[in-house]
């Protein structure tokens, strides 16, 4: 008789626990000052001066805001469905954060004796994760703002799952013709690709394009912001939130705009590859070369944030029917064409 024993190796599930903890930590901690960065960058845009109280230059305005949301009045309506109603915030939070499981921060760090990797799961179906995950953050709104039970609510949340569902779609496509060229559905494999090579952006720059308009969209911000509209819904599906469920949605929309940020900084500029710099010939650099590795994978999300801070502060919301013109009618035979080519491309100077 055999016995089977399951080995556990403990020094790598502490590795990966500390791994998730700075991740969630500094993404907390990045979606809070992406607050106040918002706020300096619509004031410059504005020309006035922004926060400026709190703290030296107004630095601490996040820590204010967070403070304010903390302390006050916790209110669940009489006539809302509580249990979902508490539900709402937590579950578009959560799904929120767990996107960032499956991207590569840098390369490998050495430490106690041992190479650690900065991606938490390397899992060969990557980018399907990230779609799983994110089409999950839409029952968060939905769930909150039915549970509401407020009219302007239900109206924020039907427009942001019909929003967030037609532009998935085009996001989709657009990705099929960078996995047609990639070959992999690893994030760290395109990265390691992108290294030897060129940027995806260069292969698929129309791909990168529809990328990015439907980021806007999956992150509900202006000029797609029609579920949270002020004008017409007050405050769409979070009208009836106050304190931290508030701050959840809140927050989960900034983690969510760092996420995406991230990932197109992954997918088509390189991730944490350096432009005209040769990591392997600088492998004797150690640990500086993952700092150096993480510092330009935020670069490139920082400004893809500015970007999106730039476009909210300049462009006005689309009507619903523009919206739904541009998403199904535009977007997605563009994304369609740009398979097209990109297969036929393939097939004809690699399959002779």
């Amino acid at each position: 008789m055999t016995t089977t024993f399951l080995l556990i190796d403990l020094p790598m599930i502490l590795e990966k626990f500390v791994l998730i903890l700075v991740v969630v930590m500094a993404s907390l901690g990045i979606a809070m000052y992406t607050t106040f960065a918002e706020r300096k960058v619509a004031a410059i845009l504005q020309d006035r001066r922004g926060p400026n109280r709190a703290g030296p230059f107004g630095i601490l305005q996040p820590l204010a805001d967070g403070m304010k949301l903390f302390f006050k009045e916790e209110i669940i309506p009489n006539f809302s469905s509580k249990a979902l109603f508490v539900l709402g915030p937590g579950l578009a939070m959560l799904t929120a954060i767990m996107t960032s499981a499956v991207i590569p921060w840098g390369d490998k760090v050495h430490f106690f004796n041992r190479d650690i990797s900065l991606q938490i799961a390397d899992i060969n179906i990557g980018i399907l994760y990230i779609f799983g995950v994110l089409s999950l953050g839409v029952y968060g709104i939905m769930i909150g703002s039915w549970a509401s039970n407020n009219k302007f609510s239900l109206l924020g949340g039907l427009r942001a799952a019909s929003q967030i569902i037609s532009y998935e779609l085009a996001m989709g496509i657009s990705l099929i013709a960078l996995l047609m060229i990639t070959g992999t559905l690893s994030l760290k494999e395109m990265v390691v690709q992108q290294q030897n090579g060129y940027w995806n952006v260069v292969l698929q720059p129309l791909g990168f394009l529809i990328f990015l308009i439907c980021s806007f969209a999956e992150c509900n911000r202006t000029p797609f912001d029609l579920p949270e509209a002020e004008n017409e819904l007050i405050g769409g599906y979070h009208t009836e939130y106050s304190s931290m469920k508030l701050g959840f949605y809140l927050f989960s929309e900034y983690i969510n705009m760092f996420i995406s940020s991230v990932v197109m900084s992954t997918l088509f500029f390189g991730g944490y590859d350096v432009p005209f710099f040769d990591e392997a010939a600088h492998a004797d650099w150690g640990n500086w070369l993952a700092l150096i590795g993480i510092a330009a994978l935020m670069f490139k999300a920082v400004c893809f944030i500015f970007l999106f801070m730039w476009v909210r502060w300049t462009i006005p919301r689309f009507r619903y029917d523009q919206l739904m013109h541009l998403g199904w009618r535009i977007l997605i035979p563009l994304a369609l064409f740009n398979m097209l080519v990109t297969g036929g491309v393939i097939l004809y100077f690699f399959n002779k």
